[in-house]
Parts: structure tokens; C-alpha cells; sequence
């Protein structure tokens, strides 16, 4: 009986501690998917992200990029070099292929929507990188926060279509240009119905920063070595004395931003100095600094009676010793400070223009004087069909140098100099000019543009310019003219060039 007893007891135990053990087996009840979620507070493609009440949105495009008779940027050959001197050896044709990613987030808060933006660039430009190289830029890196922009953006001067022209590359002089955006910190106040006003402390440095030339001493002449490239060091000239950067440039905006339209009036003060009269750096022989100062109107129509998404851009801008809120286009692919171009038919008898865009001029033991710019420019773009579209813009922008400018930089040009030293560099007038170095530019473009599915665009532009100069004479070639011999001479004459681009993009 207790045999029995005990059989009994050991087996119930035995089926209590399997039965445990299968419990303890069976699987926990998972937690529930977390799926994202899709934002639909500020427009298509935003996410929330897992777990928090921020929005993303991640996107870019995929850009490639073919130039003919022009450099990076489907920019004229205007800046010396091979492709100004209409070299032989100049590239017939460039191309570069970019991807671009960017970053947004928006998170709604008791101040109003916190923003992060972030917009790179990854670029290869054949002739640069070679055969697998590449460099990355960084063009927007903002915060935005109760009314507040700190970073890189648009500059406030520029109205907020400024990077909405309807052309592939800014080749084009088209008023103010910052496509790589200008460190700022700025605030902005809304009033409702679409009236807002912002000001804002910008770096100027090196977009806004034209130069400052001391015509006593040395200054790089239409085909001198010497510039620094896009992104490199302060982007400008070789005898450029406005170094370091020293107060920053105090912009401010009116907008009005309507279904019809956006209307926009902009003004900027840029400071501007010089250096040393001479090497020695004694501090009671420089020029006191100035101020200059810029200010711009512009306008925008939608959906005009031509049809359905068609748009008109007019802008006009005026400069006093801030001339690059005028001369825009990226002309510092090359460095800043000149245009120059020769003519068909190089050597004697040839011909050239040259100018410079400076934000002043002055002499040893004089003050600086300003420089006057102005510009216009416009944009029409016509929908033929929701798949086709054509763009006609135009421009036309001049600077001017005064009495006493002029006298000084004609002086230094007509000096005798050496073959590499100088105001000119590789030449001279040699006395004959008696003309002035006020000088223009006209240009005027169309752009065509096919998307056949949606993100994806091919287009085409051509792009006429004139560049308009006042200087009389010849020009003796000494040394440093790609494809122009010693002793050749060329003749002052205003200058026709003609350039294209194609281009294929798909955006995501």
C-alpha cells in the first residue's frame, strides 16, 4: 500500500513539473508592429519617425550635366584662362554629374515648428577629379526656430524664388546669386496675409565680397595666373586688398506672398576696406573703411492668361560699393574680379574685352572709391503641355567706376610693365588707352524642357552674350596669353559669345 502510496505521489509530481516546464515553453504574446506614419502636416513625403512627433522627409536628385563652349556651371568662357583667350586647347565641351540628398524635419512645438535642413552635394566634374575622384559640398545647413533662421540659406536680400529660375545652369548674370547659400542669422516676422519681414547678419565672405584694388600696386591682369577656384580660401582675385573678414553685411526684406504671386523689396549694407598703402604695415598708412550698399525689387506673376503654370520673374537691383548683390551668375568658378575675352582671329589685329567688378578703387594715400552697379533681369516660362515647357530670360548688368576710379585704374593701366608683373600681367596698353573701364554685360537665353513621367526632365538651353566694354586702344601681349604669340596686339572691341547646355534630371 505504501509502494502504491508513493508511486501515486511521485508520478503527480513529476506531471506538475512537466506541466511547468511546457508552460514555461510557450511563446509571450508580441508586442504590436510599430509602422511609420505618414505627416501630412507639411506636404507630401513626410514620415513620422518611430517613437517620436518628428517629421521627415528625405529626397534628392540625380543631375547630369553636358556644356558646350563653356566651363563648370554652363558659365560663358568670359574669365581669361584657355576659354577666353579662344585657345585651341580650351574644352569644347564639359561635362558633371551630381547627386544631391537632403535632409528636412519639422517638430511642432509651443514656439511654432523647429526645423532642421540639410541639402549636399556629390559632384564629378571630368577634367577635375580626373577618373574616379569627386568632392562633396554642403550647400543649406539650417536651423529654423520661433521666427529664427541659424546657418547656411538663401540670403535674405534675394527674393525666395532665387533658386526657382527657369534655366539649367547660372551662367547668367541674373542679379544676386547665393546657390550655395550665405551663413546667417536672422528673424523673421509674420503680419498675416501673407506680409512677412526679415532682418538678418550675413557673412559676407566670399559671395558678397567683389574686391578692392589698390591701383598703385600690382593687380592681376585679363589672363594671370592666378585666381582662387569655387571654394577655395576667399574666392577672389589675385590683387584683391579687401582681406579678412570684418563686420558682417545687415540685410532685411519686405515680402508679400499671394496665390497670384509673390512681391519682394530688399536692401543691404556691406562694408568695405582695404589695406596697407605699402608692405611695411604701419597702421596710419591704409584708407579708412567704407560702407556700401545695395537694394533690389522684385516681382513674381503665377498662372498668367498665356496658360496654365505659366510664370513672369522681373527683378532690378542697384549697388553703391557692393557689387556683387549685382553681378551674380557663378562667375567665381573661376575667381572673382574679371571678364575677359578675346576675339576670332587671335594675334595681331586681334581683339579683346576686359573688365573688372570691384567693390572700389583707390591709390596710395587716397580713400576708397565705390563703384555704382545696377542690373534687370526677367524670367517667362510657357507650359505648351503639362509635359513640355519653355523658358526666354534676359539680363542686363553695368558697373561704373566715377571719375576718380576710372583715372586711377586707366593710370595703372597704361603703365609700362614687365611680362608678368603689373597691373596687367601679361601686357600692357603702353599709353594708348584713353577710353574707362566702366563695363556690361547683356545676355538673353531659352531653355526647353521635356518631362515625360513624372520627376524626370530633359532639357535644353542656349545662352547669347554680349560683353560691352569703354576702353580704347590696343593691347601688346608680352607673355601668358594661351595661343597668342609675344608682341601680338589686340584691339578694344566689345565681344559676342554663344554657349548651351543639356541636361537630364531625375528628382526623388
Amino acid at each position: 500500500m505504501k509502494m502504491a502510496k508513493s508511486f501515486m505521489l511521485g508520478s503527480a509530481a513529476a506531471l506538475v513539473a512537466l506541466t511547468g516546464a511546457q508552460a514555461a515553453d510557450l511563446p509571450v504574446k508580441a508586442k504590436a508592429v510599430e509602422y511609420v506614419k505618414v505627416c501630412s502636416l507639411y506636404g507630401a513625403g513626410f514620415y513620422y519617425i518611430p517613437g517620436t512627433d518628428t517629421c521627415i522627409r528625405i529626397g534628392g536628385a540625380l543631375r547630369l550635366d553636358t556644356s558646350f563652349n563653356a566651363g563648370t556651371y554652363d558659365v560663358p568662357f568670359w574669365q581669361g584662362g584657355t576659354g577666353g583667350a579662344n585657345s585651341y586647347n580650351r574644352n569644347y565641351f564639359t561635362t558633371r554629374e551630381r547627386l544631391n540628398l537632403f535632409l528636412d524635419t519639422r517638430t511642432a512645438t509651443e514656439y511654432g515648428v523647429v526645423r532642421t535642413y540639410a541639402n549636399l552635394q556629390f559632384d564629378f566634374l571630368q577634367g577635375r577629379e580626373s577618373i574616379a575622384g569627386g568632392y562633396m559640398e554642403n550647400d543649406f545647413l539650417f536651423i529654423q526656430f520661433a521666427g529664427f533662421t541659424f546657418g547656411k540659406a538663401v540670403s535674405q536680400f534675394d527674393p525666395q524664388w532665387a533658386l526657382a529660375k527657369p534655366w539649367i545652369a547660372s551662367g547668367v548674370n541674373g542679379g544676386s546669386n547665393n546657390a550655395t547659400g550665405i551663413p546667417q542669422l536672422a528673424y523673421t516676422a509674420s503680419f498675416g496675409n501673407g506680409v512677412s519681414a526679415t532682418i538678418s547678419l550675413e557673412d559676407a565672405q566670399p559671395y558678397r565680397s567683389a574686391g578692392v584694388v589698390n591701383a598703385s600696386a600690382g593687380f592681376l591682369g585679363p589672363f594671370g595666373a592666378a585666381t582662387s577656384a569655387y571654394g577655395v580660401a576667399a574666392n577672389t582675385f589675385a590683387g584683391n586688398v579687401q582681406t579678412g573678414d570684418h563686420v558682417p553685411d545687415i540685410v532685411a526684406n519686405l515680402r508679400l506672398d499671394q496665390a497670384w504671386g509673390s512681391l519682394h523689396f530688399g536692401a543691404a549694407a556691406h562694408e568695405v576696406h582695404g589695406t596697407y598703402y605699402t608692405s611695411t604695415n604701419s597702421d596710419s598708412g591704409k584708407p579708412s573703411s567704407t560702407w556700401g550698399y545695395a537694394v533690389t525689387g522684385a516681382f513674381e506673376l503665377k498662372n498668367l492668361p498665356t496658360g496654365i503654370g505659366d510664370s513672369l520673374k522681373v527683378e532690378a537691383s542697384y549697388a553703391k560699393g557692393a557689387a556683387k548683390y549685382v553681378w551674380g551668375g557663378t562667375t567665381d568658378t573661376a575667381g572673382g574680379g574679371r571678364y575677359a575675352r578675346l576675339g576670332a582671329g587671335n594675334g595681331t589685329a586681334g581683339s579683346m574685352a576686359l573688365g573688372y567688378v570691384l567693390d572700389g578703387v583707390y591709390t596710395n594715400g587716397s580713400s576708397i572709391d565705390l563703384s555704382s552697379a545696377w542690373e534687370v533681369s526677367a524670367y517667362y516660362e510657357h507650359y505648351w503641355t503639362p509635359a513640355w515647357r519653355t523658358s526666354l530670360f534676359g539680363s542686363y548688368t553695368s558697373i561704373s567706376y566715377g571719375t576718380s576710379g576710372n583715372a586711377a585704374l586707366l593710370a595703372a593701366a597704361n603703365a609700362p610693365v614687365s611680362a608678368t608683373s603689373g597691373f596687367l600681367g601679361a601686357g600692357s596698353f603702353n599709353g594708348t588707352n584713353t577710353g574707362n573701364f566702366n563695363f556690361a554685360v547683356a545676355q538673353v537665353g531659352t531653355r526647353t524642357a521635356w518631362t515625360p513621367v513624372q520627376n524626370l526632365t530633359l532639357s535644353a538651353e542656349f545662352v547669347y552674350s554680349r560683353l560691352i566694354q569703354n576702353q580704347n586702344g590696343t593691347y601688346t601681349v608680352n607673355a601668358g596669353v594661351p595661343g597668342v604669340a609675344p608682341n601680338s596686339t589686340l584691339e578694344m572691341k566689345n565681344q559676342n559669345l554663344f554657349n548651351g547646355s543639356v541636361q537630364i534630371l531625375r528628382s526623388f
